[in-house]
């Protein structure tokens, strides 16, 4: 165990089952705090996936709650199960890891994006933020301060062959992130990105040709290898702690300087 400078908090972490949602979840349980994980998964995972929460149990209190985060009445439903657990004021930390999108390409033949493929990528992954952001908010759920961190990539700038709905999300993600931080500031709760450079995660693996994206991304980087899920859970970490709350509305580059190139 590390040191709990986190005790008695609580965070919230949408999408929180593998990847780097996992990975935050394991660092901050390190340093004490109490987490509300919720995911969406197919029931042939879950006993891989309660494997993990329960090392996480063993440190402090988890509760998991598998259902769709993105729809609005069982979000509605989630809210009131989250008062019961920690109550109000309580929520030092809204983590958004939800990675559903479609990858289709754009194509005039064949199975390409449609507009409706854009909209519910879109809602997904960015406007969800706001959401939840939002719904917490008016719940009197987050305490005083707070921070709300996304984690975004670097497809909301450049150009990736079939991740064109993943990058208008993203953008659109960062975009209401910059927002929340100037209108929430007087609330003392900051809004921030974590731009994790390429990780081995499945949203990764999901990625058409993802394999030779991996090769491109390590040539890319001066360290020569690709991002792992801990070294992005430690700057969730890091953002949590009172020394950060200066820290408000950027985008924060964890990749090792891939961006550089």
């Amino acid at each position: 165990m590390e040191k709990q400078e986190f005790l008695g908090k609580w965070g919230i972490i949408l999408g929180g089952s593998s990847g780097l949602g996992l990975a935050s979840a394991k660092k901050l349980a390190s340093h004490g705090m109490n987490l509300i994980v919720i995911h969406r998964d197919r029931k042939a995972d879950l006993k891989a996936i309660e494997t993990e929460f329960e090392e996480i149990r063993k440190m402090v209190q988890l509760e998991n709650f598998n259902f769709d985060a993105i729809n609005p009445s069982k979000m509605t439903a989630m809210i009131q199960e989250i008062l019961e657990i920690c109550g109000n004021g309580n929520v030092h930390l809204l983590l958004h890891s939800i990675a559903k999108g479609n990858l289709k390409p754009i194509a005039l033949e064949g199975p390409g994006l449609t507009g409706l493929d854009f909209n519910l990528t879109i809602t997904a992954m960015g406007i969800s933020y706001y959401d939840w952001v939002m719904e917490l908010l008016r719940q009197n759920i987050f305490a005083t301060p707070a921070r709300v961190i996304a984690f975004t990539s670097e497809g909301s700038q450049k150009v990736h062959q079939n991740y064109a709905a993943i990058s208008a999300a993203k953008a659109a993600l960062e975009s209401i992130s910059r927002s929340l931080a100037l209108e929430l500031a007087p609330y003392r709760i900051t809004s921030n990105c974590v731009m994790a450079g390429t990780t081995d995660t499945n949203a990764f693996r999901a990625i058409p040709n993802n394999k030779d994206l991996e090769s491109y991304s390590i040539q890319r980087n001066p360290y020569g290898r690709l991002t792992q899920p801990a070294e992005v859970a430690n700057a969730v970490y890091l953002l949590c702690r009172p020394e950060a709350e200066w820290i408000n509305g950027i985008i924060l580059a964890v990749d090792g300087g891939e961006h550089l190139r």
